[in-house]
């Protein structure tokens, strides 16, 4: 079986193994696995082993299989600063098990629009990289909690230009996790788990590579 991280692993933290893959992307030259909503015109392209996303507004990438069960989702990120217009490193979010008709709902792209959303999501480097935040959605148009202890401000949660990140993305009935870097940020006991649902990538005004996307199943304990 392949380990989480061997940082992780060493301090005990994974209440599980992990087993078969189930899905893998290298970004060669397709995104026929995925559907992107851009507030305003922007680029989302697989090219050279990374998806890009050079975008001037909001934009989520949701990938089409859905997933179920207990999941690991991990890939590589790296915050692009370069020079370019869009390069203000920031905002490297995601969604994980959104449950309900996801993609065939028409949404511009906006992050109010994903309000209603029944999901998890963990906000890295958001407002101008000051805020790494975790909330579960519960399908309300307007609520979104926040919890204090899911509200970090401090640098080490916090998005580095030009480094690439290996994130990973845990739902496993009622833990539910978020990784950096083998570095446990959130740890989440969810009573009423989101067992089914889609993936995305999301974030605003940013550049962003990402690399080596896979989905494990994970064998609980």
């Amino acid at each position: 079986m392949l380990a989480l991280t061997a940082m992780a692993a060493a301090a005990g933290e994974i209440p599980f193994r992990i087993g078969n893959l189930l899905y893998s992307d290298d970004f060669t030259a397709s995104l026929s696995h995925w559907t992107a909503e851009l507030e305003k015109p922007g680029v989302v392209q697989a090219a050279n082993g990374r998806l890009t996303i050079d975008v001037p507004a909001g934009c989520t990438v949701w990938f089409r299989p859905e997933l179920s069960g207990a999941v690991l989702i991990e890939y590589e990120a790296t915050m692009v600063k370069a020079g370019g217009p869009n390069d203000r490193v920031s905002d490297l979010n995601a969604f994980w098990m959104a449950a309900g008709d996801v993609l065939a709902a028409h949404r511009s792209g906006k992050f109010a629009e994903y309000n209603p959303l029944r999901t998890y999501y963990v906000g890295q480097g958001g407002n101008g990289n000051t805020t790494t935040r975790f909330r579960r959605y519960i399908g309300d148009a307007e609520l979104r909690p926040l919890l204090p202890e899911h509200d970090l401000h401090g640098p080490e949660v916090l998005l580095k230009p030009n480094v690439s990140q290996k994130v990973q993305l845990v739902a496993a009935g009622h833990t539910i996790q978020y990784y950096r870097d083998g570095v446990r940020i959130f740890d989440f006991h969810d009573p009423e788990p989101y067992t089914h649902g889609h993936f995305a990538f999301r974030t605003t005004y940013s550049h962003i590579e990402i690399r080596q996307f896979r989905v494990y199943r994970l064998l609980v304990s």
